[in-house]
């Protein structure tokens, strides 16, 4: 499914996020077969759940319960518009059919008020690019819950665990300790037999359904060794993004061998900084080479390397400017 471009959003506040998530909330299906004891509603569940991540406070919803018994209101009434607090296995009922799918375009409109209010500007980075790291993450493991989404493993003892794996995007950068999460992509059983199979394939699909969406913002992708290979490299080309891959010499043999003859030649290009650590002196030496195929065929990908190592040295005297 490729979500459509939505338009350009109003000014982003904690106002508009609340209004446009409690939109969503209303939207979830409710699996109940209906009855007279439907006391409490799927959006107030999903609101409860969404007042805890946003407070970031395990026991707000405690807190509030004990608010409104004591003074008969509470603050998730007035802050997200609870009617009444569930408890949390009312919440977990309510809320476990319905698909994770079903936010993934709210998390994209999210991320679009933040870029179109201008808040993205203090992430760019290379190039003036907005770093949009790739990582695929394990969140939850049971060996008695499972589902058609999750893979499988074979403990020691024999016993099999479930469990879910999601690709993560996020846009990062270097300095500030807030990510900005962009809509995920599950990793499905279907996808491959190895990590990087699977890891790739939902990569691939992400790409499909949400690169055009990101891509005139001006990204670059990053990702260790597994995605840096030349089909999903030029699928991320082909979408208008760059990519920043980790490149290992068993995995890509013929890049390192250009990178030793061009360096023999002279031609790899070295820079040497020293740094203090507050504990200690090290010296960063970066090597780069340009455009090197990234592997060994006549439609290879030529691509820029670097190289930094970082030897610990003896002295413990700071570095003066």
């Amino acid at each position: 499914m490729v979500f459509p471009f939505s338009p350009k959003p109003p000014p982003f506040t904690a106002t508009t996020l609340i209004a446009r998530i409690r939109t969503a909330f209303r939207e979830f299906p409710d699996e109940r077969r209906g009855g007279n004891r439907q006391r409490y509603t799927v959006d107030d569940a999903a609101l409860s759940a969404f007042s805890v991540f946003f407070t970031q406070s395990p026991s707000f919803l405690d807190y509030q319960r004990r608010m409104q018994r004591r003074l008969g209101r509470n603050n998730a009434q007035s802050l997200f518009g609870v009617h009444q607090i569930p408890s949390d296995n009312q919440i977990r009922n309510l809320l476990d059919p319905v698909p994770p799918e079903t936010l993934f375009p709210v998390v994209a409109e999210i991320s679009e008020g933040l870029y179109h209010g201008g808040y993205l500007q203090s992430f760019r980075s290379v190039f003036n690019t907005l770093l949009v790291a790739f990582d695929g993450t394990e969140y939850f493991a049971s060996q008695k819950l499972g589902g058609d989404c999750c893979n499988q493993r074979t403990l020691s003892n024999g016993a099999t665990q479930h469990y879910p794996v999601v690709l993560t995007p996020v846009i990062v950068a270097p300095g500030p300790a807030a990510v900005v999460p962009l809509a995920p992509e599950f990793v499905s059983p279907q996808d491959g037999h190895d990590k990087q199979d699977c890891e790739l394939a939902a990569a691939g699909r992400w790409l499909a359904r949400w690169s055009a969406r990101y891509a005139p913002w001006g990204i670059t992708v990053l990702g260790d060794d597994l995605y840096s290979h030349q089909p999903f490299c030029q699928a991320i080309r082909d979408q208008g993004g760059h990519f920043l891959f980790v490149c290992r010499p068993d995995s890509h043999p013929t890049l390192y061998e250009w990178a030793a003859d061009f360096d023999r030649l002279g031609y790899v290009r070295t820079v040497v900084k020293t740094r203090w650590t507050g504990k200690e002196r090290l010296i960063d030496t970066y090597r780069y080479v340009l455009q090197a195929p990234l592997r060994d065929s006549d439609d290879a990908l030529l691509v820029n390397g670097c190289e930094r190592t970082t030897p610990i040295c003896t002295s413990s005297a700071p570095i003066r400017p």
